[in-house]
């Protein structure tokens, strides 16, 4: 990506609105606010209104300026915001006639991707910016502001600090060894990594919370036909999502909404009814069920109150643990209901009537402790990580546990120090101070057009 390149890019959504914005960023940004408003005008920071001149000299519209000196803008270097009428036919002809003027179309995501190049961000802040936009609820919100703010970079620069004590006390004796060093006996250091483990042990824990705030808590709904599980999704969402009728086995493929429960964010999935299939389009249904069950972060086991406790095969059965899973006893509105707490007794039980709401309220609230039982919730000083930092991190934590292996077996020092470095590598890729251009490529382009 040419630094002497000047890109642009409509930084609101396509479509007529009150307002459009054109961005630019590059080294002719200041002599386009000359040429196309032909003023003098580039105070820095402040909104100026002007006609929007084109190259033949015609006036598209009426826009305000404003322009962001290099150094004190988004990118690092010169930018040009554009704000016009939200006409479609006006934000294109702006663009057309900026073209003209040796301006190119940005990629996705190259206006971040360039504050990062420029140092006026690190990549796990880079990273803040695309789960900010993102974000589905005030927790996923607040996480990503966090980050935004560096979060995670100061936390990764402390393990990186304490790393980089060890790999000099390890190196200074492969230097001098005659020395009197504090670490000569080898328990010094293996302390130290034994505890950066356990640090880095902690963070990467946090990648399960990140996960579920950025990509819902997957809960899948099961059981056998008729039991009211298309009506629980319906109950929970609020709307007639999936068609219910008397008739076992509507649900032939799954069926996903998306929605909130509590503060968290739930993809709620309807399955196939669990029994021994008709026919082949049921086998598929069914086979697809088992699928969704293995993958679920959360399952909810809806069973009939009006008839007798189903059977389950022990391969089912296996499938469901008591940290991840309520049963759902439906249908307590009918004179016909009664209880079932000796079914899958070491699971939690919630009785309700999907049809009517009785118990609804009481179930979320029960589902919402028993989620918040088994995954880790940070406070306001944790740092949550992302799936791409965990990784990262993982790969430092095994070279740190190689490293450990080699001090207590009285391996040469040096190769501690070169899985060490490995070490130190892993942690740089989450900052961006490894300069990898796939892990870049890759992370920008996820980010939208103008940003």
């Amino acid at each position: 990506m040419p630094f002497d390149e000047t890109i642009l890019a409509l930084a609101t959504p396509a479509g007529e609105s009150a307002i459009a914005m054109v961005r630019l960023s590059g080294p002719l940004c200041q002599n386009l606010v000359i040429e196309i408003f032909n003023s003098s005008d580039i105070t820095p920071r402040k909104a100026i209104y002007a006609k929007f001149r084109d190259v033949a000299g015609k006036t598209i519209d009426e826009v305000i300026y404003i322009y962001f000196e290099e150094d004190s803008s988004y990118t690092g270097e010169p930018l040009l915001e554009i704000c016009c009428h939200g006409s479609p036919l006006i934000a294109q002809k702006i663009i057309e006639d900026l073209l003209k003027r040796k301006c190119r179309m940005a990629e996705p995501g190259e206006f971040t991707r360039t504050a990062f190049l420029n140092g006026k961000m690190d990549l796990s802040q880079a990273e803040a910016v695309i789960d900010l936009i993102q974000a589905q609820s005030d927790k996923a919100l607040d996480a990503a502001r966090k980050q935004l703010e560096g979060s995670v970079g100061k936390r990764v620069n402390q393990l990186v600090n304490s790393l980089l004590e060890v790999i000099a006390s390890i190196e200074a004796y492969i230097d001098f060894p005659e020395e009197d060093l504090p670490y000569q006996d080898a328990d010094g250091p293996a302390m130290d990594l034994a505890r950066l483990q356990k640090e880095i042990d902690r963070l990467i824990s946090t990648s399960q919370y990140s996960n579920l705030l950025h990509k819902g808590v997957k809960t899948v709904i099961v059981g056998p036909p008729n039991t009211g599980k298309s009506s629980l999704l319906n109950a929970l969402t609020g709307h007639e999502r999936v068609i219910v009728t008397d008739q076992p086995g509507t649900t032939r493929d799954y069926v996903e909404e998306n929605t909130f429960l509590g503060s968290y964010f739930v993809r709620l999935i309807d399955t196939a009814g669990l029994r021994e299939p008709g026919n082949d389009i049921e086998k598929l249904g069914i086979a697809k069920t088992r699928e969704q069950i293995l993958s679920a972060d959360f399952h909810l086991f809806v069973i009939d109150t009006t008839i007798k406790s189903p059977t389950l095969s022990d391969d089912i059965c296996n499938q469901f643990s008591p940290a991840k899973t309520i049963v759902v006893e439906n249908k307590i509105d009918l004179d016909e209901s009664r209880n079932h707490s000796t079914f899958m007794p070491e699971m939690l039980h919630c009785r309700l009537s999907a049809l009517t709401g009785d118990g609804i309220k009481e179930f979320i609230q029960s589902f919402i402790s028993n989620l918040e039982k088994d995954i880790f919730i940070p406070n306001e000083n944790n740092v949550i990580v992302s799936a791409r930092h965990a990784d990262a991190l993982l790969n430092a934590k095994n070279c740190v546990e190689d490293a450990l292996d080699k001090i207590r077996q009285r391996v040469p020092v040096e190769l501690v120090a070169s899985d060490l470095r490995c070490a130190l590598d892993a942690m740089g890729q989450i900052t961006g101070k490894i300069d990898n251009e796939r892990i870049l490529d890759n992370l920008f382009s996820r980010f939208c057009i103008g940003k």
